[in-house]
């Protein structure tokens, strides 16, 4: 993987150093020019509007919006200060990311095709806005600045390189955002945004800033943009078409992916063009975006980038490692001995609808233990689970942990306090690397932390160490979604301990889990208990709850009927009534 990045980015600075000599190599041609600074301009659009909606996920249909703000806030200032419209385009940047984080609170709250038809809102209303306040905008007139204060020989030649060097800016951010724990965070909410909120992402700090940050360089090439054209309008600023094309140049290059919407724009632009030119101006267009965007959804759903690379593995298939299995310890870790309580659920109740799925359980776990969660499918286990880490709200009772009460507080502020979990179905972020989804947790809310490197530093040697830690550091660079189902049970325990937290919530660590990697699991689960991590664990292989766990509760009906040592629980007859039965128990010695 890190051979064809390489060669990705070789590729980029050979395509880059192409087009910056093209003008001083031929410089007398403006057509050649215009349409490349076009594709540059689109480009950085593409690039941009990627942040929230390759990244996140979050499809936005308005993001030509900033563009025109960009340009009215450099043509009102322009105007008014009568200064050139280049030493204010900054400002347009300034601007769009300001009612970025404006709207981006509001908005960022719904998903899906809310979240879709609300930007094309604020669209079509930015543009509303800019034909009655003609006061500030001079309304459906527009606006006219001066013309460019060079010799018009050059033409077109410094907007060009203005727009390739936003161009170069843009990608260079983007490709910072994806190196940070902001860009591994970003793609975890596009793939799970439930799962990264327990993993300490705060979902909705990350969305706004990944929705600012998509707006800032928007703003400033529309800045540019407004004194290369010289003029300014409502409808030509605010085009519903402008969002449509960002949109298809990103879906046709590779969405989520550094290059793919450079490569997808420089091809839209390209073909917008040639529609203009040959085939009858703005109607064409239209309806050559349209049916460029079926095809591309039907048949490109994932992009040329991610298409050809896909098909790049399929004809040089990496070589599948193997875990050897462990070798046994001479010495298991002792357990250290039961501390205070950690966790404490005090008449905790769920209900959906007429069902009871947890009635009235009082629980405590205390430091050091291992404490087993046991009783029949549907007896509340899991949704005990969601209660505690924030997936689900409790309808009545507290949850106190480490002294707090929590059961108020969201899925990521548990997290940041030492409260962590794996599920009974392991919810990795398949698309990402092995190490990408150690280092996407946060341990805190720091912003510090947010934009650390994921890549490289402390974060990325604290990954390597915990995928030693289970046996998984060769397969640092492999996608999640290639391991084996074991092998993403590790990877999820790494993930977790990434938090470093003083409590983890196992959902079913053995479930599918191949009997060589069992023994491994359960010796970090021991090591892990004797450094001082804390676990509670929702199992259905008894002979492994009872040689693991100390002590034992029980669930039936969503209440618990049972608490003890192993011993004590195995004999009790509510147990054997409600849920173990004689011949599932093994001999008492």
């Amino acid at each position: 993987m890190k051979s064809r990045t390489r060669r990705a980015h070789l590729v980029a600075a050979a395509c880059l150093l192409v087009l910056a000599v093209y003008p001083v190599i031929n410089p007398w041609q403006p057509y050649p020019q215009a349409v490349l600074l076009l594709g540059f301009l689109l480009a950085v659009q593409a690039t941009s509007w990627n942040i929230i909606s390759g990244y996140a996920g979050y499809v936005s249909l308005g993001h030509s919006m900033f563009l025109g703000l960009g340009s009215y806030t450099v043509g009102i200032l322009a105007a008014r200060w009568g200064v050139n419209p280049l030493w204010v385009a900054p400002l347009g940047g300034v601007t769009a990311t300001v009612i970025a984080v404006l709207i981006g609170a509001v908005v960022l709250r719904t998903r899906g095709h809310a979240f879709v038809i609300i930007t094309i809102a604020m669209l079509l209303a930015a543009q509303i806005i800019a034909v009655n306040a003609r006061d500030l905008t001079r309304g459906s007139d527009g606006i006219t600045l001066e013309l460019p204060f060079w010799h018009r020989d050059f033409q077109n030649i410094p907007f060009y390189y203005a727009f390739l060097a936003l161009l170069v800016l843009t990608v260079l951010f983007s490709a910072w955002i994806r190196r940070t724990k902001l860009g591994t965070g970003l793609i975890a909410i596009r793939e799970d945004e439930g799962k990264a909120a327990t993993i300490g992402v705060d979902t909705t700090r990350f969305k706004i800033v990944a929705y600012a940050a998509s707006a800032f360089f928007i703003g400033v090439a529309g800045g540019v943009y407004a004194y290369y054209l010289t003029f300014i309008n409502p409808v030509g600023s605010f085009a519903i078409l402008g969002s449509v094309t960002i949109v298809l140049a990103a879906l046709t290059g590779g969405r989520g992916t550094l290059y793919g919407p450079v490569v997808g724009a420089f091809l839209v632009n390209l073909v917008s063009e040639a529609a203009t030119v040959y085939a009858g101006g703005v109607q064409s267009r239209v309806l050559l975006f349209g049916g460029a965007l079926v095809l591309v959804v039907l048949f490109l759903p994932k992009g040329i980038l991610p298409t050809v690379e896909a098909w790049w593995r399929r004809r040089r298939p990496a070589e599948v490692a193997y875990i050897e299995p462990l070798a046994v310890r001479e010495r298991v870790p002792q357990p250290p001995e039961p501390g205070d309580v950690l966790l404490s659920l005090r008449g905790v109740s769920r209900r959906f609808g007429g069902l009871t799925a947890v009635d009235d359980v009082s629980l405590d776990v205390r430091q050091g233990t291992i404490t087993a969660l046991i009783g029949p499918n549907g007896s509340g286990k899991t949704t005990l689970f969601n209660l505690v880490t924030g997936g689900l709200p409790a309808d009545s009772g507290e949850i106190w942990f480490d002294g707090r009460r929590v059961d108020g507080l969201r899925p990521w502020r548990r997290c940041h306090l030492g409260l962590g979990r794996t599920y009974q179905v392991t919810r990795l972020f398949k698309e990402m690397t092995v190490r990408e989804n150690v280092v996407a947790p946060l341990a805190d809310a720091r912003w510090r932390t947010m934009v650390s490197d994921a890549v490289r530093g402390h974060e990325a040697e604290r990954a390597g160490e915990l995928l030693d830690l289970v046996g998984l550091g060769r397969f640092a660079d492999q996608r999640a979604g290639a391991l084996s189902y074991g092998q993403q049970k590790l990877v999820e325990l790494a993930q977790v301990l990434m938090l470093e937290p003083r409590l983890i919530l196992l959902d079913e660590p053995a479930g599918g889990v191949n009997p060589s990697l069992l023994g491994r699991l359960t010796d970090v689960i021991r090591e892990l208990n004797a450094r001082g991590v804390t676990f509670l664990v929702v199992e259905h292989n008894i002979p492994l709850v009872l040689d693991l766990c100390d002590p034992v509760a029980v669930l039936a009906g969503g209440r618990l009927i049972a608490e003890g040592p192993p011993g004590q629980v195995r004999e009790d007859p509510a147990v054997l009534e409600a849920y173990l039965g004689d011949d599932r128990l093994p001999a008492v010695r």
